[in-house]
């Protein structure tokens, strides 16, 4: 891509980047943007931002392990900063991390293509339901606390369970669906594109969300648990078919109206236009 750029920057007007990175060592291809007049946005997703100080004043569950020194953040966001007008985050979790970095920060939601996912609703007649977890990072998502809880729910009732991993995307796409209980990560605060795709498939879905930021989800239907409730709210889940019927059903109402691609896309230009306004 780095050896592409010059000529790109003959045919693209405006140039979105993600994941607080550029094209060239040390974000010599902004400097060259930015000369040009080309409007540039970032897209920031949450671990190359996620602070473990500004994290832990409202979660003692996060972990932030995986996400670059403090230190490299700020050092990073102080630069991007000169360079970005407009940056978007993913929810109000990623939000406090760079606010203070730029001018405009956009809360945007993960997008989606909905006709790629045919709900299949839980059956109310389903007397060993499947409960599914994909721990892309187990440190990160909670897996310890998630397979600890099924353990012991194991001695108490019939149920099935399958970890989704090391397989392709489309693979654990089809076990998605043919899922009755999903559990996303339960140490974040917020909620991931594993939580979009099975409430796209009409599945119920565990994650944490904290507090604080309940009221910014308006009729969110995802069923609430950290590390010291996850026993509870799982065994709830498997003993009410109808509660899975229910979230199923208001998780894809919610995804229709929050996630759906073109919907989202249209937020976005919005901020494209934003930042051309401002380079111009």
């Amino acid at each position: 891509m780095g050896r592409m750029f010059e000529e790109a920057t003959q045919w693209f007007d405006l140039f979105h980047y993600h994941y607080g990175l550029s094209l060239y060592p040390k974000f010599k291809d902004l400097e060259l943007l930015k000369q040009l007049g080309k409007p540039v946005v970032m897209h920031h997703w949450g671990n190359d931002v996620r602070m473990n100080s500004i994290a832990r004043l409202h979660n003692p569950y996060v972990y932030t392990g995986d996400s670059p020194p403090e230190e490299t953040v700020r050092r990073t966001l102080t630069t991007l900063g000169h360079y970005f007008s407009d940056v978007i985050v993913q929810d109000y979790e990623v939000l406090p991390y760079v606010e203070p970095y730029y001018r405009r920060v956009h809360v945007i939601p993960l997008a989606i293509e909905l006709n790629r996912f045919t709900p299949a609703y839980p059956s109310l007649a389903e007397k060993n339901p499947l409960v599914v977890h994909a721990p892309t990072n187990q440190a990160f998502k909670g897996t310890f606390h998630i397979e600890k809880a099924i353990e012991a729910l194991r001695k108490e009732m019939p149920f099935r369970y399958n970890r989704i991993e090391k397989m392709s995307h489309e693979e654990a796409v089809r076990m998605y669906r043919q899922a009755d209980i999903v559990i996303d990560q339960i140490l974040c605060g917020s909620y991931g594109l594993l939580s979009v795709e099975a409430m796209a498939f009409g599945k119920p879905v565990i994650a944490y969300i904290r507090p604080d930021l309940l009221p910014k989800y308006v009729g969110l239907p995802i069923s609430i648990a950290n590390p010291d409730t996850i026993y509870d709210v799982l065994k709830d889940l498997l003993l009410s078919p109808e509660k899975r019927l229910q979230a199923g059903l208001a998780g894809r109402s919610y995804v229709e109206r929050q996630h759906e691609s073109g919907k989202v896309a249209e937020q976005i230009l919005k901020v494209y236009q934003l930042a051309r306004t401002n380079t111009g």
